[in-house]
């Protein structure tokens, strides 16, 4: 494994799910052992542990510590594992406290300067940046029939990069991409520290396998190489991943994902 792409898609990964979850009201506990954030989203996967770096001594109190804070707060959250967690039997050590494996997640890098040749058929699809309350909404329809948890996520990430701006001040861009004038695909777009996190890729159902995933991918990365990007990063669902492969992306290692409810579902 390429330990620098790894470090690169953690990065932009682990500040993406801390973005999102500051923005949405949530606090973050930041310390040499644990990164996580909590609070701020409805979802478990949005309520997260994305750093740690503990002894195995300790790792029994940190993940204590973890499920009795969703405990007291009433909320599911997860833990992403990643390869520079430590100590390396996180996983066991998560099952043995009665977290419930939630799959895995494919984590992908592309070099910005060898782009390939366009994928997609952006043609007929026009791709178009989310300024305003209007272009929100229509992103926010988009993930509402065919992302994740549907509207309850839709209305939520929605909302929460409201409240984060739309401006270009912000370290996030948007993206629709609109046939015939109806809003069919979204992309969003991180940048931070040079490379581009690409998140929310989703096409509505009825129009997939038309290339417009690829398509709106492919925009966000033009437009991170625009902003002075040299890599863009994402993780990838079973549906797109053939997709990003197609678009030059390389798996660089897979998070598991490991989830706890205060009901115990």
């Amino acid at each position: 494994m390429d330990d620098a792409c790894a470090e690169l898609i953690e990065a932009n990964i682990s500040s993406f799910l801390l973005d999102m979850g500051t923005a949405g009201g949530g606090d973050t506990r930041s310390d040499a052992e644990i990164v996580w954030t909590v609070g701020g989203s409805p979802l478990s996967y949005h309520n997260a542990v994305v750093r740690c770096d503990a002894t195995a001594e300790h790792a029994e109190t940190l993940i204590y510590e973890w499920s009795a804070e969703l405990q007291r707060r009433g909320v599911a959250g997860s833990w992403h594992v990643s390869p520079s967690m430590r100590p390396i039997d996180v996983p066991e050590r998560l099952l043995a406290h009665g977290f419930g494996g939630a799959g895995d997640e494919p984590a992908m890098i592309a070099d910005l300067t060898v782009m390939r040749a366009n994928v997609g058929e952006k043609g007929v699809l026009r791709i178009e940046r989310a300024v305003d309350e209007a272009g929100m909404d229509a992103y926010r329809d988009v993930l509402a029939v065919g992302f994740g948890e549907g509207p309850p996520e839709a209305d939520w990430v929605s909302s929460v990069f409201r409240s984060m701006g739309l401006s270009d001040d912000s370290a996030w861009r948007h993206y629709v991409g609109r046939l015939d004038g109806g809003a069919v695909s979204t992309a969003s777009l991180l940048v931070r520290s040079g490379v581009g996190g690409i998140y929310f890729v989703c096409t509505v159902p009825d129009v997939r396998r038309r290339g417009f995933g690829a398509a709106v991918t492919r925009h966000a990365m033009v437009e991170a190489r625009e902003l002075g990007c040299s890599a863009v990063v994402l993780g990838a669902s079973s549906m797109g991943y053939a997709v990003y492969r197609r678009l030059g992306f390389e798996e660089i290692f897979r998070y598991r994902l490991f989830e706890w409810a205060p009901d115990g579902t």
